[in-house]
């Protein structure tokens, strides 16, 4: 048998989708958890086990240089990232290449940006101040704080030498 109780502190969406209001009495059966752990998903290449079923990740050693990064992904991804280290060093053409973060990133006295291969685009992590400053020219992309996703063959290549320049003249770091 269930015990009696009030809706108090459920969003509006629960309350909703089983439609009762805030201070309506309902029924509540708990029920204890299992115990163990919920089961993880395993990579199938490295054993090494995530929450996120297909979790992106590095099977074995990290790359250690950028050329290192851009042959272990798929070829198919390879021409785009080469294409974004050449806008990069072509906007901050004394920075210094390197992983970081097993990324690549540009750095010039500081991490000023990086960059990395998703299934369907490429990273670019910026300082999120610089996400916010071209939030206007960046309405085609999905954006996070400090995140901007680049569909892959959607590279544009002046906006992110602007990006990139801002970053490095304003001091943002990533």
């Amino acid at each position: 048998m269930g015990t009696p109780c009030y809706i108090i502190g459920v969003t509006k969406q629960i309350r909703k989708q089983i439609g009762k209001s805030f201070g309506d009495m309902v029924e509540v059966v708990l029920h204890e958890r299992d115990s163990e752990k919920s089961p993880m998903w395993q990579c199938p290449k490295c054993g090494r086990e995530f929450k996120k079923k297909g979790q992106s990740h590095y099977c074995g050693e990290k790359p250690k240089s950028i050329d290192e990064y851009i042959l272990s992904q798929d070829e198919e991804k390879q021409e785009y990232l080469r294409y974004m280290r050449q806008i990069l060093r072509s906007a901050l053409p004394e920075a210094e290449e390197r992983i970081s973060w097993s990324m690549p990133t540009n750095r010039k006295g500081r991490n000023i940006v990086h960059f990395a291969a998703s299934k369907k685009h490429i990273g670019l992590y910026p300082d999120p101040a610089a996400v916010e400053e071209f939030a206007e020219a960046l309405k085609g992309y999905k954006t996070d704080k400090g995140t901007i996703r680049i569909p892959y063959g959607k590279v544009d290549a002046e906006l992110i030498k602007r990006i990139v320049l801002w970053c490095y003249e304003t001091g943002t770091h990533a």
